[in-house]
């Protein structure tokens, strides 16, 4: 399995859904394991929520920097 496809399947998902987007913020683990459809061992499940949360966070946060430099100019 590509761990890296999966976040970033999973990081689009929660842009735009917000039914899987609540549930991810609610509860991570149950969010991706309902998403998927599969059981994976914790390490796998753990390292797919620590990069969906780090890139939705980066996203998130080059969008501020975004705006704010639009705001300079």
């Amino acid at each position: 399995m590509d761990i890296k496809a999966k976040i970033e399947e999973l990081v689009k998902k929660a842009q735009t859904d917000k039914n899987f987007a609540a549930n991810f913020a609610a509860n991570p683990i149950k969010a991706i394991k309902d998403a998927m459809g599969i059981n994976l061992p914790d390490d796998q499940l753990n390292a797919i929520v620590a990069g969906v949360k780090t890139k939705l966070n980066l996203d998130k946060a080059s969008g501020l920097l975004g705006s704010a430099a639009k705001k300079l100019f």
